[in-house]
């Protein structure tokens, strides 16, 4: 490739190539310069660009060294630190640019354009910050202790993040900046003994390293000498009185403030920007059209500047001091040899080196989908590469294309293709945005936007936004453990005994026999049934009473049968009374909103964050229920910070709109004044008046308020169960949201039941009661549950520890000395105070207030505001706190007693926290650890092990199996569910309101999940050695049993492939008997016997398929037979079992489409 020669001072322009060829020609470049000693900056306008280029490049080059340098994430002045792991891997690049020529360095590193604005530490900050251990050296603790704290960590009992370390006797555990893993260092007397990575989570060691580097904890120092410069330079650069800031103040006892990184240039003489770290034999790229970036960022840099300015707590500098200007950006570019990448400009249509693609989409429900392509390949004068996004997308599209017969072989780099010159076309894995023709050396680069006309963008998101199915939520596997109750539809209750590998009479090719995995089930006296992993759709866990009472059903006995026959009886009238009531809200006529697009579009669009594939739907049912003249009466569950009031807040604006009055219910006074702020905020652009109703008003003003609601004039109106009280009259009353609905007592449900009627009815809540649950599972209440977290969001860690002075210290001190605020959960007001003494002794740093519900009003409202403003950083108070204040920089939570708190909660005291992309860490304290109580000692276990996101929805499942659900609608409470557990209860119970809708008399007693069983006579599990996690298995099997289309076993099949790696045989199996079973499904197939020599099929009488075909058939090819009325019998050698699934997939293409019902 004819690269342009360039030289320094001179700036050369190309067009930009087409698709993701830009990748390829800064790659050659890049390798260029290497050879010259020399380092490539891509400077690129768009920062998504970096992020693609990174990826691209290395498929490209794969000895390349590429680093990114990314953005702090966080807004100019703002109040908040960026997050640590940023922090950690800016520092990591800068010391890699610096690293020239050794092994750690960067031959690459990509820039976005504002990042490259920012204004840096000098070099030699960096220099001499940086500390090295190695095998054998002496090292002095005390001494080492010194270089950490002036570095800027932080010392702690534990180490959980990057910048902090802890020291316990001859051991050393450190987690350095811009790295992934923690370090061991042991020392043996004063010389270092061994160096080893540990797991942060489990504390246990993972391999041995040679030496570790210890890059600065910060992007600024924090010794003595830099705070003492920090505070001389403030008072000399800054406005005002000093000691008036809090940030001054803090600097000087050694606590760095959310947000000092905008006071960068006080720490230093002199600050420095990327191009010093590159030195003098580099060559800057400018991708893109940087001109337009460069002045948005200064727009918006300058508008922040105005609105923060002359705040005398928070005094900002000015935008100059922090940020390089345009011009001052390209003359310092200038020094260095530049190429310019212009968009806009296209390049020649038929150039020598890059050109776009022929059109070669594939045409979905085409007798020949992949006809453009096969034409393409077979004309075109190039090899054809295609190119999946990750080793799970290349085994579905390989099973893509080879149904539509074009097999083609996989490569594992460019190079490997390039030297196969024989290979017409082939398939490799690289995570390239866009396809071009690479004319110079013949090959065509096709990635899936070509072929699926999806831009990779979208895709991507489409691969985050499987929307959680609440079905699958209460049926997954992955939570069993040994001895756990599991219903067989078939045989009744049994206790899950593990996974079983047996021998059933399949040979491998070997000769050797070839085991298949089942489960172990045991049932009274000591009966034993194996299930193979295929049929896991007949097992659901039991839910009923706690697992050690579960009733176990004796095998063959015909007790099963009886128990399932007086359930049967009971559903069927259950059924009937739910659907009298479903008759009676049916015929009561809602209203049906009519709602405006393109407003609804602008007010979609100032919320500031990309919703999740969970709230999308949530949101998208929501407005249907409102569309429709049915009642709306849905139960959107979702956890704390998963952003239920967006949901909430769309739906309001659609009432309002359609000319409706809104109501918002909250529990608490603090919840409803925090909606309120909300509401006036999303509402403060459209001709909408909103009102609250709380405590936190005078009387006057919600006098006022209900006189606004009786005639009309206020749109909105906020409060707590005031609302709900006589002497409110609505004028037109539309939605009403209820939040947190489980804080309500039974007297206020009834008074909203009476509203449920005429209105449309929203209910939020993080931990639904099991009763509300239940409604919601038997079809009463419509359920979204929003289970996906917002980006960027980490699970909250969550200890249980003995209640002790050190413990809080540190729990208290690791949140401060990061910026953040912390919540102290007291819950007795008695003591509250005696407790706020005892905190002053032990944290003299701290500035703490005090809150709890029996202060007055305004005193406790402007606590809550100092908080927020960060005035405070420690809030004592008791559990007022539980319901919904959102404050971000608040990421501890340090619960007193937590032994004293129900499951759902502790759930929603955790919620307080983690509501930002920092880590957030709860306490949860008991007076001593061995005494706790056995339901205790399960609820803290519990909390504790639903770390993971979006838990709340299990745990109310947890507290539904610790209580029993009791039945929704009969006075006989919980007698038949226990016996036949709740899952399969549930599932009888929506067939039969299913039959008795389809007017059809229901058949209870019929097996419920009739599927069709597929025997391809060789083993299909997943292997031990594959994956060997057992839990991970089950929740496989089990995923994959319940599968009903065939794309959601392409989405396990990557799942699978990009956790595990490329698919052994036997789980190539697995996948094909589950995917020859939903195809066979719909044709009425009952059972497929396929051994290396005979293959049968049998239908269930009156299957849906055309039997001229049927004879047509068996006419043509003579070793089709018919055996019997339903059977089809095919004889034909095929030892491999994929050709076996093959002939069956044939087969049932040529018998049509299924015939519907006639």
């Amino acid at each position: 490739m004819q690269l342009p020669k360039l030289s320094p001072g001179k700036r050369f322009g190309l067009p930009r190539p087409p698709g993701s060829a830009d990748a390829l020609l800064l790659a050659r470049l890049a390798e260029r310069e290497r050879g010259q000693n020399g380092v490539t900056a891509i400077v690129t306008a768009d920062a998504s660009d970096a992020r693609r280029l990174l990826d691209e490049i290395a498929f490209f080059a794969p000895d390349l060294r590429c680093a990114l340098f990314p953005d702090w994430e966080t807004l100019p002045y703002d109040s908040f630190s960026p997050h640590q792991d940023l922090i950690s891997e800016r520092l990591a690049t800068l010391w890699r640019i610096s690293q020239r020529d050794r092994d750690t360095g960067a031959d690459v590193v990509l820039v976005p354009a504002t990042t490259a604005l920012y204004r840096l530490a000098p070099p030699s900050f960096l220099a001499g910050y940086t500390f090295h251990f190695k095998l054998g050296q002496k090292l002095d603790e005390a001494k080492l202790r010194a270089q950490l704290t002036l570095a800027g960590y932080a010392n702690v009992g534990q180490v959980v993040s990057p910048g902090e370390y802890a020291v316990r006797g001859g051991l050393i555990d450190l987690f350095p900046m811009g790295s992934a893993v923690p370090y061991r260092v042991d020392l043996f007397d004063d010389e270092i003994d061994s160096l080893r990575a540990f797991d942060p989570d489990s504390q246990r060691s993972l391999y041995p390293v040679a030496e570790v580097r210890l890059l600065p904890g910060r992007e600024f120092p924090m010794d003595d000498d830099a705070r003492a410069r920090f505070r001389s330079r403030w008072r000399e650069v800054l406005e005002g009185d000093p000691t008036k800031s809090r940030i001054y103040k803090d600097v000087g006892q050694g606590v760095a403030t959310a947000g000092i990184e905008y006071y960068l240039p006080l720490f230093f003489e002199q600050t420095a920007t990327v191009f010093d770290y590159l030195g003098d034999n580099a060559t800057v790229v400018l991708h893109g059209d940087l001109e337009p970036a460069f002045q948005r960022f200064w727009q918006d840099t300058r508008e922040r500047y105005r609105l923060v300015q002359g705040d005398p707590e928070r005094p900002a500098l000015p935008p100059e001091a922090l940020f390089l200007g345009a011009d001052q950006f390209y003359t310092e570019a200038r020094e260095y040899a530049q190429l310019a990448l212009r968009t806009g400009v296209e390049d020649v249509q038929d150039s020598a080196v890059f050109q776009r693609l022929p059109d070669i989409s594939v045409v979905r429900g085409a007798p020949e989908p992949l006809a453009r392509l096969q034409a393409h390949v077979a004309a075109g004068p190039h090899r054809v590469l295609v190119l999946a996004e990750s080793a799970g997308r290349r085994e579905s599209l390989l099973d893509f294309l080879r149904a539509g017969g074009i097999d083609l072989p996989s490569f594992d780099s460019l190079a490997e293709f390039e030297q196969a010159g024989d290979e017409s076309i082939g398939i490799a894995t690289a995570a390239l945005a866009e396809g071009f023709a690479w004319v110079e050396q013949g090959i065509d680069f096709v990635t899936e936007t070509e072929l699926f006309s999806t831009p990779a963008t979208a895709r991507r998101r489409r691969k985050q936004e499987q929307v959680s199915d609440v079905e699958a939520l209460i049926k997954d596997l992955s939570e069993l453990s040994l001895g756990d109750p599991v219903v067989h539809s078939a045989h009744g209750i049994g206790r899950y005994r593990g996974l079983v590998n047996m021998d059933v009479g399949n040979k491998n090719p070997d000769g050797t026999p070839a085991l298949q995995e089942f489960l172990h089930l045991e049932y009274a006296s000591e009966a034993v049934l194996y299930v193979p992993v295929s049929q896991l759709q007949l097992i659901s866990r039991y839910t009923g009473v706690a697992a050690d009472e579960a009733p176990l059903h004796k095998l063959g006995s015909g007790q099963w049968d009886k128990a399932r026959r007086k359930a049967a009886e009971q559903v069927r009238d259950s059924a009937a009374e739910l659907l009298n009531i479903y008759a009676r809200r049916a015929a009561r006529e809602g209203h049906a909103f009519r709602f405006n697009a393109p407003d609804y579009e602008q007010f979609a669009n100032d919320f500031g964050f990309e919703e999740t594939a969970d709230q999308n739907a949530a949101i998208h049912a929501v407005i249907q229920d409102m569309i429709s003249p049915r009642p709306m009466d849905r139960l959107v569950c979702g956890d704390v910070g998963f952003g239920k009031t967006e949901v909430a807040l769309r739906a309001a604006f659609i009432a309002v709109t359609g000319g409706r009055q809104v109501a918002f219910l909250a529990p608490t006074t603090l919840l409803a004044e925090q909606h309120f702020q909300t509401l006036i905020d999303r509402f403060s652009k459209w001709p909408v008046k909103v009102a609250e109703v709380s405590r936190f008003r005078s009387g006057k003003e919600v006098t006022a308020a209900l006189k606004g609601i009786a005639d009309g004039t206020v749109d909105i109106v906020v409060g707590t169960h005031k609302l709900l009280s006589e002497s409110t009259k609505f004028h037109n009353l539309g939605l009403l949201i209820i939040d947190e609905e489980h804080r309500f007592g039974v007297r206020h449900k009834e008074q909203m039941k009476q509203l449920r009627a005429e209105v449309d009815v929203l209910t939020l809540t993080a931990t639904p009661i099991p009763r509300t649950l239940g409604m919601a599972l038997e079809g009463l209440r419509d359920l979204s549950v929003i289970a996906t977290a917002p980006q960027r969001r980490l699970a909250i860690k969550t200890f249980v520890r003995s209640e002790g002075t050190g413990v809080i210290r540190e729990a208290v001190l690791r949140e401060l000395k990061r910026g953040g605020q912390v919540y102290f959960l007291h819950n007795e007001v008695e003591t509250i105070q005696n407790r706020r003494q005892k905190l002053e002794e032990i944290l003299p740093e701290a500035r703490i207030a005090v809150a709890h519900g029996q202060m007055p009003e305004r005193e406790l409202e402007r606590v809550m505001r100092d908080f927020v403003a960060q005035r405070y950083n420690l809030l004592l108070c008791s559990t007022i706190i539980e319901t919904g204040i959102d404050v971000p920089t608040a990421n501890t939570i340090v619960m007193s007693r937590a032994d004293k708190f129900g499951l759902a909660q502790l759930h929603q005291l955790r919620g307080r926290v983690g509501r930002s992309h920092h880590q957030a860490y709860a306490y949860l304290m008991v007076p001593d650890v061995e005494s706790l109580t056995k339901q205790a000692q399960q609820r803290l276990d519990a909390i504790q092990a639903m770390e993971e996101l979006g838990s709340g929805f299990y745990l109310a499942m947890h507290d539904l199996e610790i209580r029993g659900a009791g039945e929704v609608l009969g006075e006989n409470q919980s007698g038949n569910m226990m016996e036949i557990g709740f899952q399969l209860y549930n599932e009888m119970l929506g067939e039969a309101v299913r039959s008795l809708k389809a007017g059809k008399e229901p058949d209870l007693l019929a097996p419920l999940n009739v599927t069709t069983d597929i025997n391809l006579h060789a083993p299909a599990l997943l292997p031990d050695n594959y994956c060997g996690d057992v839990h991970l298995r089950l929740s496989f099997y089990k995923k994959l049993a319940t599968a009903r289309t065939p794309d959601q076993i392409d989405g396990l099949l990557e799942e699978i492939v990009d956790r595990f790696g490329k698919l052994p045989p036997q789980a190539q199996t697995l996948f094909d008997v589950h995917r020859l079973r939903v195809l066979a499904q719909p044709y009425g197939v009952l059972k497929v016997d396929s051994a290396p020599t005979v293959t049968t099929i049998s239908f269930r009488p009156g299957a849906p398929v055309d039997p001229m075909r049927v004879i047509d058939l068996v006419q043509k090819n003579r070793h089709i037979k018919l055996a019997g009325n339903e059977k089809l019998r095919i004889e034909r050698e095929l030892p491999d079992a994929p050709a076996r699934a093959q002939l069956v997939r044939d087969l049932l293409r040529n018998l049509g489409a299924p015939i519907g019902p006639t």
